[in-house]
């Protein structure tokens, strides 16, 4: 099974003690995730966000209806948290997101290591230009959330 590889990374004005608690609210997925997709989270976890919870959702990956299931593997506040696929679209997904202070600020990185079925074809010409336009939509989003500048 070969693995891919997207990464992503914006600077934003604001201590990783106030980022963090943004990313720690899954409601805030919906926000950060395009329109396109039609986002919906079906279930949050009863405790909150801790290393073992699992979150469902629902989204449309290219039209087609799909049912997607996420556990927090990591969970270090305010530095980094990693969701791991359990149910999805996927053969495999781990998305590190890490919040470093850095300049008076914080940044936010997004590494993700992830599998398809139909491999290096199916990713190049489908999968990663749509996590691209995904991640481009997520940081655009946050640079009006928490003011940051264009970049």
């Amino acid at each position: 099974m070969r693995t891919f590889h997207l990464g992503s990374r914006i600077w934003l004005p604001t201590p990783p003690g106030e980022v963090f608690p943004f990313f720690a609210d899954p409601s805030n997925l919906e926000l950060l995730t395009p329109p396109w997709l039609r986002f919906e989270i079906l279930t949050l976890p009863p405790a909150g966000m801790a290393v073992g919870a699992r979150l469902d959702y629902r989204l449309r990956l290219r039209s087609i209806p799909v049912s997607w299931q996420s556990e927090i593997t990591r969970w270090d506040p305010p530095h980094a948290f990693t969701d791991e696929q359990r149910r999805g679209p996927y053969r495999r997904w781990v998305h590190r997101h890490g919040f470093a202070e850095q300049d008076g600020g914080t940044l936010v990185t997004d590494d993700v290591a992830y599998a398809v079925a139909g491999g290096r074809l199916l990713n190049h010409l489908l999968v990663q230009p749509d996590l691209r336009r995904i991640f481009a939509y997520r940081r655009a989003c946050l640079r009006t959330r928490f003011g940051a500048p264009a970049g």
